[in-house]
């Protein structure tokens, strides 16, 4: 079976939503056990981000041997290897992190394997990307279950866009449960299309998710200005989501007007309050 193996040495600026609630206490402010529960969905939510990316970007790496010279962004540690299978089809590609704990560029901890099967390539109308995942860890979570990318070709904008659908699982290593997630989000490439380059790639994401809770309680999400992410800063730099959980006044969270920085806001009860990212 002809493989090409490549070690992965490639740069992905992750999308983490990390809430920290810093304001006075009141009746409209999240509790510590509630601002911990978003603090816990929005690592869910980010973990499987980061396998978009991580996915992404290893293919780039491999389809053209490219290479980044931001390496204090850098992702992945050399540990981790790119394996595809252009023989099989479906084609395979397996971005294993061994298993013993990878110390990554971005601090965390991965062991374990991302499996990616795809019909052709990412640019290519029509093409499906299945990830999966082989005892796949990050900070010791153990991470489990499925997204589906689909490309769906040129928008009437004449913007290429993609469908992910995501139904996972998370198990924290801390004994404190499982977190079920699932998303359905489009994805627009507005920015960076003409180049082989992630450092001009800029993508608007549009969509819906909900996961539950430890506590069984359940949130949904509904993106109410489109997520605008740019590949080289660290967070949303622009949008906003509407957050709901039972027996809880809606939130909203915003990204503000544009900036790459940690800040965002989150209104409730008409009252707005700052948070940082992290």
């Amino acid at each position: 079976m002809k493989s090409t193996k490549v070690m992965l040495r490639f740069a992905v600026v992750v999308a983490v939503v990390m809430l920290t609630f810093s304001c006075k206490k009141s009746d409209n402010n999240p509790n510590q056990n509630e601002a911990d529960s978003f603090k816990k969905d929005a690592l869910v939510e980010s973990t499987f981000n980061e396998v978009a990316e991580i996915a992404d970007q290893a293919w780039n790496s491999v389809a053209y041997q490219l290479k980044s010279t931001e390496g204090g962004t850098f992702l992945f540690s050399p540990c981790a290897t790119i394996t595809v299978d252009t023989v099989a089809m479906p084609h395979v590609m397996t971005i294993d992190f061994g298993t013993e704990n990878c110390l990554c560029h971005d601090g965390k901890y991965r062991r374990g394997q991302i499996i990616v099967t795809f019909t052709g390539r990412y640019r290519e109308p029509g093409t499906v990307k299945t990830r999966t995942f082989n005892e796949y860890y990050v900070n010791d979570n153990h991470v489990e279950g499925q997204s589906v990318v689909s490309n769906m070709g040129f928008n009437d904008d004449g913007f290429i866009y993609f469908t992910i659908a995501v139904e996972g699982t998370i198990t924290f290593a801390n004994g404190e449960g499982t977190w079920t997630w699932m998303s359905n989000h489009t994805k627009t490439w507005i920015e960076g299309y003409e180049t082989f380059s992630w450092l001009d790639d800029v993508y608007l994401i549009e969509g819906n998710s909900s996961s539950t809770f430890l506590d069984g309680g359940t949130v949904s999400r509904q993106i109410i200005l489109p997520l605008r992410r740019e590949l080289t800063c660290h967070h949303f730099v622009s949008g906003s989501i509407e957050i709901t959980r039972e027996n809880r006044p809606t939130r909203l969270l915003d990204f503000g007007d544009g900036t790459c920085d940690n800040i965002a806001t989150v209104t409730i009860n008409g009252e707005t309050h700052i948070i940082r990212l992290k």
